[in-house]
């Protein structure tokens, strides 16, 4: 993959010699992009949360110590049509070594293709692509999910690829944008081969340490490239904060430990994650959540299902019962009866009322004006999974293996034997959340297609409620680079992902190899999901495959939402 064709549609040209493939009409033929190695512009320039008239416009700005500053927006790639011009003097009495800039591009027309760049003291940035949405009606709209890019444990090939071939219209990415541990932390091992380091080498706590995360992975030519393709919504999950985090706390947050307030933790990393990324500001940095039309294809709800409303994590080590026990009536029955009364406690909160009100607002207009598809961003698992009974399903050799010496372990390949749910962290730890949700969306006749990150691993999951009723289809995608789930049990001939799909009524698929990212092309007839996996993280060069390709029908004419596999 080191070669790429530069003549293919919208070629922009990305980081490292690669293409930017721009949807809708052909684009011309510009210049390539190349990230900045020096200069002011080292963190490449980004688009994002683009309504029919405006977009945000993102860049760094590297040793900033004043001057003219600003951006211009153009028809044209060699911009002799310019549509938008904004900028000014800026004196700093402190020189900002990681000074960022966004500016809202405003006047533009619905359904447009534009490019952008940055000016700074007569230098200019690389060239973006962006696009605004449409108002009217749209044949086709396509939209790249992503989620779970971990520096340090690979390059973003997956970035990458997308930014070449995905030819996409928006970029959705599902959360983990980042992550806070040290460099000794998750999915380091081999950091120091890739020259991958975290920065900094510890933690990151404070407003600075977030700012240096997210420039040094603003570093990645992949990340930079897919950044100037396409505009971006974003919304976080818990690692841009800490790992499991919800309303008041996190699992990797102990303020006993040196680690301070988590509230001013929270609100250090949101100021940095709204510094260094492309997004609109709500009135409070926590309610981050949006919604957009597009044209009268759908509509898509991004929601914040961390910081707003989440109630504390229930953990598995909080089982009634020892795993280790038999498995009688009386174990069943305490097992049961803790899942009901612990885990579907109808206190717990997920999304919350106020988000829960508006999705049923806002997607209830979208059935009402005919728009065949409801979106919702989302960070984990919706549907319905529960663990296979690993003393069944695993191997009796690679149970005996992973169970030697650590009881860990056998406490939790026992406790499978219970059809404990996959995660407490997911959907499945607020289950009365989630019939919430499913009963307002079925008062106002809203199906809905999920599409969802975090657990690393491409899923395709029916949504049902628990009456059984269809409430629409999950897509889940792989990670960019975080590692799969069980990787560290991997084994040959031993497949999870059968085993999951297997266990639940609910999944269709499941494959906890590949990384990669989801293609959706949206049509009046059909919404097509390509699950578009790279072969290598470890190295720049890498094949890219199909892993899967879905197909949903929308609800028309009496006939419910309906998904097949077409590859």
């Amino acid at each position: 993959m080191d070669k790429i064709n530069l003549t293919r549609r919208g070629a922009l040209v990305g980081a490292a010699g690669l293409g930017l493939a721009a949807s809708g009409c052909s684009a011309p033929q510009i210049d390539a992009f190349q990230p900045q190695t020096d200069g002011p512009f080292r963190h490449g320039v980004a688009s994002g949360d683009p309504d029919n008239t405006s977009v945000m416009l993102w860049t760094a700005i590297t040793d900033d110590a004043g001057g003219y500053r600003g951006v211009e927006v153009a028809r044209d790639a060699e911009f002799t049509d310019i549509v938008f011009q904004q900028g000014e003097e800026i004196a700093y009495v402190t020189p900002q070594p990681l000074g960022t800039l966004k500016i809202m591009a405003t006047g533009l027309q619905p359904d447009s293709e534009y490019f952008f760049r940055f000016v700074f003291n007569g230098m200019t940035s690389p060239v973006g692509r962006t696009r605004t949405l449409s108002t009217d009606h749209i044949e086709q709209f396509r939209i790249g999910v992503f989620s779970c890019s971990n520096f340090p444990a690979g390059h973003f090939n997956v970035y990458r690829e997308a930014a070449e071939n995905g030819e996409l219209d928006l970029v959705l990415h599902l959360g983990d944008y980042i992550y806070e541990y040290g460099a000794d932390g998750y999915a380091s091992s081999q950091s120091m081969e890739l020259n991958r380091v975290s920065d900094p080498v510890h933690e990151i706590i404070s407003y600075e340490d977030y700012v240096a995360r997210h420039a040094q992975y603003k570093t990645d030519p992949g990340l930079q490239a897919l950044h100037a393709a396409a505009p971006w919504v974003m919304i976080w999950d818990d690692h841009e904060t800490a790992n499991d985090a919800w309303a008041t706390g996190a699992e990797n947050h102990d303020p006993d430990q040196g680690e301070g307030d988590w509230i001013a933790r929270r609100d250090a990393a949101l100021r940095a994650w709204y510094d260094w990324t492309p997004t609109r500001e709500p009135v409070r940095l926590h309610e981050r959540r949006a919604f957009f039309e597009i044209g009268d294809l759908g509509t898509i709800a991004a929601m914040e299902t961390r910081l707003m409303a989440r109630s504390p994590a229930i953990e598995m080590g909080d089982l009634p019962i020892d795993p280790n026990v038999e498995m009688n009536e009386e174990s069943i029955a305490a097992m049961d009866a803790w899942k009901a009364d612990v885990i579907g406690d109808e206190s717990r909160e997920l999304l919350g009322a106020q988000q829960i009100s508006e999705i049923q607002d806002v997607f209830g207009m979208s059935v009402q004006n005919g728009k065949p598809w409801r979106i919702i961003a989302n960070q984990v698992i919706m549907a319905k999974v529960d663990f296979p009974d690993f003393t069944q399903t695993m191997p009796g050799w690679l149970r005996w293996i992973a169970t030697r010496d650590n009881e860990f372990a056998r406490r939790f390949i026992n406790s499978t034997r219970f059809s404990i749910p996959f995660g407490l962290d997911m959907w499945d730890g607020f289950p009365a959340e989630r019939e919430r949700l499913y009963a307002a969306l079925r008062e106002v006749d809203a199906d809905v297609v999920t599409v969802t990150g975090d657990v690393h691993s491409y899923w395709t999951n029916d949504l049902l409620a628990a009456d059984g009723h269809r409430m629409g289809s999950e897509f889940v995608t792989a990670s960019v680079t975080s590692p799969a789930p069980f990787s560290s049990f991997a084994a040959p001939g031993v497949n999870y992902g059968n085993m999951f799909a297997d266990a639940n009524p609910a999944v269709r698929h499941c494959n906890m190899r590949e990384h990669g990212y989801i293609r959706l092309t949206l049509t009046h007839e059909a919404m097509d999901a390509e699950y578009i996996a790279v072969s290598d993280i470890l190295s720049t060069r890498y094949e890219t495959s199909v892993e899967s390709a879905w197909r949903v029908t929308p609800a028309r004419n009496g006939q419910p939402q309906a998904m097949e596999r077409i590859s």
